[in-house]
């Protein structure tokens, strides 16, 4: 049994804002579970290859949409999404303010994971 701090751990640049890695791999939970800010006004272009990923929003809001743009579901807090299949997305956050996750991944990351953002493509880790 343990506790950690948000304030105790390091935040990861991970492209659009932070991610507060709160259990990676090395806890051997066999999970993640990350404080994940995304910077208000942002578009994230997404896709995790190897993980799947659940968010649950706890602030702030913004859209998620499927690459072909048939989906798209409002964030708010209280709304949780998750990505059962690999799924490519566009994260979108409101210009207002930061849109605030707990995000969970399975299997766990390492926790220095950093995404690299383009218009053309999907960044993936």
């Amino acid at each position: 049994m343990f506790t950690r701090n948000k304030e105790e751990v390091k935040g990861v640049k991970w492209g659009n804002g932070d991610s507060f890695r709160m259990l990676t791999e090395k806890d051997e939970m066999g999970f993640t579970v990350c404080h994940t800010i995304v910077n208000a006004g942002s578009e994230s272009r997404l896709q995790y290859r190897r993980h799947l990923e659940a968010c649950y929003c706890i602030s702030g809001s913004g859209r998620l949409l499927s690459v072909d743009g048939e989906k798209s579901y409002d964030i708010r807090p209280g709304i949780i999404y998750a990505l059962d299949q690999n799924d490519p997305h566009i994260l979108i956050a409101n210009d207002d303010e930061d849109l605030q996750l707990i995000s969970v991944f399975n299997p766990p990351l390492n926790g220095d994971e950093k995404h690299s953002l383009s218009t053309d493509g999907f960044s993936q880790y």
